[in-house]
């Protein structure tokens, strides 16, 4: 096709009736699938099947209100993939629910899957109050007062409940060194707490949030979410008749999360000082919509006993200082008790057991409780394999990262971030 006969587009926009903004959203969504072609001067022109797949999105996206991981997986895998998993007469429950990923894990299943209803589940009735002025009254969405080292009251919270994300948890790494035996109650009791819960109640799934900070932990926050980690995956042992299945999503630093660097950047960027603790630093970089995605996703495949890993970019330190404050002082304080160089979301020991999968990497249990129906055009990985964040294939750049700090971090960010996470 000759470029300059294509659709411009704008005029695809008309076409399929949705904004422009959305048609280039999709474009780098779905570049495995649409690739429109270039003029001279460098403008994009799509053919009549771009539009065409372009409409079938819409269709997925607007009409079945599936999320993008899904169309991908179904545009991708056709009929050999599996039928998008139906939230709609399901009961989920949340711990953590009022923290910045249950939040916005709320509204996004609200919005775009419509289940019968969400329980929120924490101990903060001043964040339960909050959240329920940023959501409404509303009858799909409940909110229950309860902690997860309370076991009977988790119990009384899941009677009727099908799935439960669990993201509570200690997560301040200074807070856990300094209070140890809290982080062992919250973080390892309540994960036992959690899973005995959910097997008494007959909950059919369960996933639980990991952190990077799992791997090879230095610091006892890691080292309780390792614990964690064994208890959810090996979990699905005690499972017996009742078949609650168990597994995790493991990701790195949230973008736009309280325990961000952002938030500490911008309000020391005002002084015209950014302090670093050390300039080889590398980190990886999540938003929150990938987050919730990576769980949806987990809900859909998981079998028992999986850690889900996305294929998420890394950013450097010294880059993200640049992006949010180019003409900033840089002090370098030192690297401080039980904080790594670089992050790693997977170990030397995982290598043998990960596969690649639907673009995550699974890591599979050591023994198997479940038949296989998965995974069976999974890509083994090598042995040694490990996902670090120094030696990642994919990078944000200070012009990426300035676009996710300054705008469009809503939606996630461009290019390499997208790529990764859509590979």
């Amino acid at each position: 096709m000759d470029a300059g006969k294509g659709f411009k587009i704008k005029e695809v926009s008309e076409r399929i009736e949705v904004p422009v903004s959305t048609i280039r959203y999709w474009q780098k969504e779905f570049a495995e699938f649409i690739r429109p072609q270039r003029t001279s001067g460098g403008q994009r022109r799509y053919s009549a099947a771009d539009i065409g797949m372009f409409e079938r999105i819409k269709e997925m996206v607007y009409g079945r209100k599936l999320s993008i991981g899904e169309c991908r997986d179904i545009l991708k895998f056709g009929a050999t993939g599996r039928v998008p998993l139906e939230w709609r007469d399901k009961t989920v429950l949340v711990t953590g629910g009022t923290g910045s990923f249950g939040r916005h894990f709320c509204r996004y299943l609200l919005e775009r899957h419509h289940p019968r209803v969400i329980r929120v589940f924490s101990r903060g009735e001043l964040k339960q109050h909050e959240m329920r002025q940023e959501f409404g009254d509303r009858d799909d969405l409940r909110f229950f007062i309860g902690d997860v080292r309370d076991g009977d009251r988790l119990r009384r919270a899941m009677e009727g409940v099908d799935f439960v994300v669990h993201a509570a948890a200690l997560k301040q790494v200074p807070a856990c060194e300094y209070n140890p035996f809290e982080a062992v109650k919250t973080n390892i009791h309540g994960a036992q707490n959690v899973i005995d819960a959910a097997i008494d109640t007959g909950v059919k799934k369960v996933v639980a949030l990991s952190t990077d900070k799992a791997v090879n932990p230095v610091n006892l926050y890691g080292a309780t979410k390792l614990c964690s980690d064994k208890l959810f995956t090996q979990g699905n042992a005690y499972s017996g008749k009742k078949g609650t299945r168990f597994a995790c999503v493991r990701y790195g630093n949230v973008i736009g999360s309280r325990g961000s660097v952002i938030p500490v950047f911008l309000k020391q960027r005002e002084s015209g000082r950014l302090t670093v603790t050390d300039p080889r630093m590398t980190r990886f970089w999540i938003t929150l919509d990938q987050a919730v995605e990576l769980v949806i996703r987990a809900f859909h495949y998981m079998e028992g006993g999986e850690i889900f890993v996305p294929r998420i970019p890394s950013m450097r330190i010294m880059d993200l200082a640049r992006a949010i404050g180019p003409d900033c002082e840089i002090e370098i304080t030192g690297i401080r008790p039980g904080e790594k160089l670089h992050e790693a979301l997977t170990g030397e020991d995982e290598g043998r057991n990960t596969v690649e999968y639907r673009g995550m990497y699974v890591i599979m249990p050591s023994h198997s409780w479940w038949k296989r129906d998965n995974y069976s055009d999974a890509r083994k990985m090598p042995e040694d394999f490990v996902y670090t964040s120094d030696s990642n294939d994919q990078w944000l750049s200070v012009e990426e990262l300035r676009e996710i700090v300054f705008g469009g971090a809503a939606q996630g960010p461009p290019t390499a971030a997208r790529a990764a996470f859509s590979a």
